[in-house]
């Protein structure tokens, strides 16, 4: 893969979990309302309903106020497996049509064990008239996880290789939904995760903190769950791997929004429109709008 693709897959797969960032002193002056202001909320937390098959979320990518792509995701599929249910993702990320030096187009998929860690992702990326394709597959029981790379629809292995793993690992989608399940946890947590073939480690604050903010999709404020983390690279646009997220403070905990840190500004993630039975954004305590 060439190191633009490389570095890409990177912004990708970190704009997406909302979980790549760090608490860098916070900028109350937030696009769509959002503020850092706390509110009272009740000790206890919902049970979550974070997997939901058939829920799609779609976000506009926008910086400086340009949108620059889209990125979709897609619980399709519940998978049986030595009587393990497990879950399948899949992702859509497309830059804009006309955005000067950005042509991207990726899709990803993730199975994930019911308690969040990977067992197979797959991405594809496409090059040219082509697609390149990077399959991982994790033996949890042999400690390795292996690699496979081609051009996606030729019948064809281009490169085998391996990396030893020795704990249960996330992949950039399956890292999305730990952060979902994880999103009460309260405290820090130092997360394995593989991007690009290699091994790295995503921090991600669960701080329990609570706020209220607005997006363009709804018409009132936001009952929100705030928390920022760090990932150890450097990525596309000057990417430093600091993020803020704000999650729904509800049972399903979708992702609403996030802020990612790059050397010139920053990179927003904001939801556009979503399916998911009985759900919509939870309205603020105070039912502000």
């Amino acid at each position: 893969m060439n190191t633009y693709l490389e570095s890409n897959k990177a912004l990708i797969v970190y704009i997406f979990i909302f979980a790549i960032s760090q608490l860098f002193p916070l900028n109350t002056s937030m696009p769509g309302g959002f503020s850092t202001n706390s509110h009272n909320s009740a000790d206890k937390y919902p049970a979550d309903s974070v997997f939901q098959i058939g829920e799609e979320l779609v976000y506009n990518v926008s910086y400086m106020s340009i949108d620059i792509g889209q990125i979709r995701v897609k619980q399709v599929e519940e998978l049986n497996k030595d009587n393990q249910k497990n879950y399948k993702v899949v992702a859509y990320i497309d830059s804009y049509r006309g955005i000067p030096f950005v042509n991207l187009h990726s899709i990803f998929e993730s199975i994930m064990h019911p308690d969040v860690y990977s067992l197979v992702f797959h991405a594809r990326d496409k090059e040219n008239n082509h697609w390149k394709s990077f399959i991982y597959n994790f033996d949890y029981a042999n400690h390795i996880m292996y690699i496979e790379e081609s051009i996606f629809g030729s019948g064809k292995i281009d490169k085998r290789d391996s990396i030893r793993v020795d704990t249960l690992t996330q992949d950039g989608l399956s890292l999305l939904f730990f952060a979902r399940k994880s999103l009460f946890e309260g405290k820090s947590m130092n997360i394995p995760v593989v991007v690009n073939e290699k091994k790295f480690r995503t921090e991600i604050n669960f701080t329990k903190r609570f706020v209220t903010g607005k997006i363009d999709a709804v018409d009132y404020k936001i009952d929100l769950v705030y928390f920022d983390g760090e990932a150890g690279f450097v990525g596309i646009f000057g990417l430093t791997g600091e993020f803020e997220g704000w999650f729904s403070n509800d049972a399903a905990r979708v992702p609403i929004m996030a802020k990612m840190k790059v050397l010139i500004g920053n990179i927003y993630i904001e939801l556009k429109s979503w399916k998911r039975d009985g759900w919509a954004p939870p309205r603020s305590h105070n039912g502000d709008k």
